[in-house]
């Protein structure tokens, strides 16, 4: 099988489209088209379904895509491997909850990237979910996210507790009770955000029905506009301990059932350990111990 047949294969399922994979891997849209019939052709199957809207994959080329993932990230891991070096260098992707980056990471990755500048480290921030799917189809090399992580081909290790609180407008009267925060408008991230989920489930929990939710997609943004009285939010206490301070906004303690959140890091079991790699864990164990 030609690897790179499988290349233009992987990108093109996963742009959805064949103009798309062709401008990322720079060719040209027939040249695209001919390296996928080609690979159609070796493996006498039909891959991708061709209609008025695009493309979509085939049962076939469904279980083609994970082999793919796999076929090219052994390759990657190849060439690292027979590098002789102990010296760390190389890409390095790693995913992070947006709030462990704003206030866990910054201390540790100045510190890696000094020991280590040959290292070509790329910090991606994002929800949890979007984070794990990263790791597992070979993305990222490991991830901040929220835990615990159930989940067959991951290894994981805590990092740290963060307690949430309710966050308001500095103005706003003390919280008695969690049931007050139904009239409120609720400012979450979006869609697979564990502490979303987290507010969601506590609420559940508790027979509620937000009357409103309104999704931000940074967290500036969601503590500027709780200071500025829009609504409230549910938050790691570690993330805004400047901000009240300052009195700009308030936090309020909830259930010590639903306060606690675990960060761990996560990473594949069968992923190779670079010396990249092998140093950032090593620093990262340091730096939250």
């Amino acid at each position: 099988m030609d690897i790179q047949l499988l290349k233009v294969f992987s990108a093109t399922a996963k742009e959805g489209s064949i103009s798309k994979a062709a401008q990322k891997l720079n060719f040209a849209q027939s040249n695209v088209t001919h390296k996928i019939q080609q690979l159609e052709a070796d493996l006498q199957t039909q891959l991708f379904y061709r209609h008025n809207r695009g493309i979509t994959l085939t049962p076939s080329g469904q279980i083609l895509v994970s082999y793919a993932e796999k076929i090219l990230h052994v390759i990657q891991e190849a060439r690292s491997a027979v590098v002789d070096s102990k010296v760390p260098t190389g890409p390095l992707s790693i995913g992070s909850m947006e709030t462990t980056a704003a206030v866990r990471l910054p201390v540790l990755l100045a510190k890696y990237h000094a020991d280590y500048p040959a290292v070509d480290f790329n910090l991606v921030t994002g929800p949890t979910e979007r984070h794990i799917h990263g790791v597992l189809h070979y993305e990222l090399n490991g991830a901040f996210v929220a835990g615990p992580v159930d989940h067959p081909e991951l290894e994981q290790e805590n990092v740290t507790d963060e307690e949430l609180v309710l966050v308001t407008a500095a103005s706003h009267p003390p919280i008695d009770s969690i049931h007050e925060v139904q009239s409120r408008t609720l400012l979450v991230f979006q869609n697979g955000c564990s502490y979303r989920a987290k507010f969601n489930q506590m609420l559940q929990d508790e027979g509620i029905v937000p009357v409103k939710l309104m999704e931000f997609g940074s967290l500036e943004t969601i503590i500027g506009c709780v200071g500025a009285g829009l609504g409230i939010s549910l938050l790691p206490r570690s993330i805004v301990i400047e901000q009240e301070q300052q009195g700009q906004i308030r936090t309020h303690a909830i259930p010590s059932k639903h306060s606690l959140v675990t960060t761990v890091f996560i990473r594949r079991k069968d992923a190779l350990m670079t010396p990249a790699l092998s140093a950032f864990l090593a620093e990262m164990r340091a730096h939250f111990s």
